[in-house]
């Protein structure tokens, strides 16, 4: 477990952050107030990574040494699994593509619509899923009551099965990019 010097918060909790390939500086932006990232920390988080895609709004990066939140961004990767993979959670934008990689992974997800988009298709996954219990849906101005609120251990497993190919069909038909 570690030395008994050591803190309670020596456990690394990271918490991903994934804009896809779109532009959404609103949800950067919401992530790096200071509220959610106290919420975050009061969770037990200890590490923010955001991955920003396009925008242009750079998050501040800090270290965590003096006991914050620890936070890192960049904007794009080949591929954002590992990312994924060590996350104890996850806030994404509402693509079809992110949702059904992290809920396979059967990480805790808070899907954040961006009401910039055209249509609403991704607000209705997203709300859908949201009330199935498989995950939480916010949009920027409410992400930080999401998470205050938020008891990732109510989330439902989502059913196995590969969503891969249904979330491309989607999202080809609609006309986006895979992400």
């Amino acid at each position: 477990m570690g030395d008994a010097g050591d803190s309670a918060k020596q456990e690394k909790k990271v918490v991903f952050v994934t804009v896809g390939t779109t532009l959404f500086d609103a949800l950067v932006r919401a992530v790096d107030t200071n509220g959610v990232k106290q919420e975050l920390l009061r969770k037990g988080y200890t590490h923010l990574v955001i991955q920003m895609g396009r925008g242009s709004y750079n998050p501040t990066k800090c270290d965590g040494e003096d006991g914050s939140l620890a936070v890192d961004y960049f904007t794009f990767s080949p591929s954002i699994a590992d990312h994924l993979r060590s996350a104890s959670l996850v806030i994404s934008h509402a693509g079809s593509g992110s949702i059904f990689e992290t809920l396979q992974l059967g990480k805790p997800l808070i899907v954040v619509v961006n009401e910039d988009l055209m249509d609403n298709h991704q607000s209705e996954l997203a709300e859908e899923l949201a009330e199935r219990k498989h995950l939480y849906c916010a949009h920027p101005q409410t992400l930080h009551q999401t998470i205050s609120d938020m008891n990732v251990e109510s989330l439902l497993p989502y059913p196995s099965g590969d969503a891969t190919p249904v979330a491309k069909l989607i999202n080809t038909f609609l006309g986006f990019p895979d992400d």
